[in-house]
């Protein structure tokens, strides 16, 4: 089998051939940390986790940088607004980042560069950018990249400079001679962070940073670049703009973007009050329903949040653990065209949502042998883990899943909800004995009144050989 990938430099499916066999070297362009992450942040980590994933599994050694933007116009005024160090803003956010991601199951990178330990490389490759007359210092200290030094300007984008011209001007106190031209390195202004340069005291502009940080961590050729589709204009393109400039050589072989987030079918947007934090979401909802729902649709669709949505997510996530649960421990096994159906899933583009049906046909199969063949099904069922967790999913517990109480989505009733959550699990285990010693002694009236009970609060009791056991509705 072959892995293609959509590369949007060309905007085709291509065969993926990395620069050295074996080996992939990938960036993702990471948060800049001035505030929580929210939904678009969590499908752009949770979508490149899984290409992450995916060619660990394909065999290959994967090198993955996702950086962190720790200085920008953003992180200095809220900083200011709130009147502390840039740098004691952007420690909180990112410590309140790892936390989201961690508890979406998403991997930690290979390297997480900061670019406030990158200044010396945003510092050469600004030099030679100016040796190779891509650049010039203003009159007011800041240093531009003169876009029309770049004939391929617009190559990733579709833009020519001609259309772009037409709606730029230039902004009141900037030093620049085009107004396409962007800001490599800002001159200080009174109570902002600086670092010395030739140029004076100052700060790195932000497109600069991705390309010092890239091509400092893996070259100045490398095989896959990713992000949110958003930052295809401006900032990819003046990242392609400014990094071949400097080296001379071609930056990235393979751009991949994902999709925009919509919330019931709207732009999701501060302006609009449908803009959810990762941490408002998982108030109401499991990290792996919210993952399962990202996966759900491919990375270059548009991705439409809604409670429904979510909701079919916790479903479908019970169906899967259920497959899973009561079998022997097994290694995986006997399910070989299911594995090439999900590889060949994967291999064209990332197909998730086609890589998730065929963990359903699994689970149809591992049904329909339980019966007859314990051992065959526990195999099966250790083969749907092990490609489940390629997608990051289906790594728990099938029993704790189904134990585990959450709240209900937004919106829904609450006192639905409350009746749920009224047991703890040690009063569960506790109605359960009290039940079974009803049932050992003949008094079916009575173990049938606890099961009533356990049921009006949204606990289902499944009776089996081994025990009795039990899941949250």
């Amino acid at each position: 089998m072959t892995l293609k990938i959509y590369n949007d430099l060309h905007r085709q499916k291509e065969v993926f051939e990395p620069l050295q066999p074996g080996k992939v070297r990938m960036y993702v362009c990471g948060m800049t940390v001035y505030d929580y992450c929210h939904l678009g942040h969590a499908r752009v980590v949770v979508v490149f986790d899984v290409v992450y994933r995916y060619l660990k599994a394909r065999g290959y050694d994967v090198t993955y940088v996702r950086n962190i933007t720790d200085i920008d116009d953003k992180i200095i005024q809220r900083a200011n607004e709130q009147g502390i160090p840039f740098h004691e803003l952007t420690r909180k956010f990112i410590d309140a980042m790892h936390e989201d991601f961690e508890a979406l199951h998403v991997e930690p990178p290979t390297i997480e560069p900061r670019a406030t330990e990158h200044i010396d490389e945003i510092l050469r490759m600004i030099q030679a950018l100016l040796e190779k007359g891509h650049a010039y210092v203003a009159e007011n200290g800041d240093v531009y990249y003169d876009v029309r030094s770049f004939p391929e300007y617009g190559k990733l984008s579709g833009k020519s400079i001609d259309d772009l011209e037409a709606g730029a001007r230039v902004e009141p106190g900037e030093g620049k001679r085009d107004p396409l031209d962007f800001a490599l390195w800002k001159a200080a202004k009174p109570g902002e962070p600086a670092w010395d340069s030739p140029w004076g005291k100052g700060r790195p502009g932000w497109h600069i940073e991705c390309s010092a940080m890239s091509t400092s961590a893996l070259g100045d050729t490398f095989d896959i670049h990713g992000g949110g589709a958003d930052l295809t204009f401006p900032h990819h393109e003046n990242e392609i703009a400014q990094s071949e400039g400097a080296t001379g050589h071609p930056f990235v072989r393979y751009w991949m973007h994902n999709g925009f987030v919509r919330v019931k079918e709207e732009k999701m947007s501060k302006s609009l009050g449908n803009f959810f934090t990762i941490r408002e979401i998982l108030e109401h909802y499991r990290p792996e329903e919210v993952r399962y729902f990202i996966l759900t649709s491919h990375y270059r669709s548009p991705l439409n949040y809604d409670e429904e949505h979510l909701l079919n997510a916790r479903k479908a996530l019970d169906r899967l653990y259920t497959a899973l649960r009561g079998l022997p421990e097994a290694g995986p096994g006997e399910a070989d065209q299911y594995v090439e159906a999900f590889n060949a899933a994967m291999d064209d583009d990332f197909n998730t949502p086609e890589a998730l049906a065929v963990l359903f046909e699994l689970v149809r199969e591992i049904n329909k042998v339980r019966g007859e063949d314990e051992h065959k099904a526990a195999r099966m069922a250790a083969e749907l883990k092990r490609l489940g967790g390629i997608l990051g999913i289906l790594q728990e517990d099938p029993d704790e899943w189904f134990k585990k109480a959450v709240s209900d989505s937004i919106g829904l009733s609450d006192s639905f909800e409350a009746k749920k959550l009224a047991l703890g699990e040690e009063e569960i285990e506790s109605l359960i004995a009290k039940r079974n010693e009803a049932r050992k002694n003949k008094n079916w009236a009575e173990a049938d009144r606890i099961r009533d009970e356990l049921k009006a609060q949204g606990i289902v009791l499944e009776d089996g050989p081994q025990g009795t056991t039990w899941r949250r509705e």
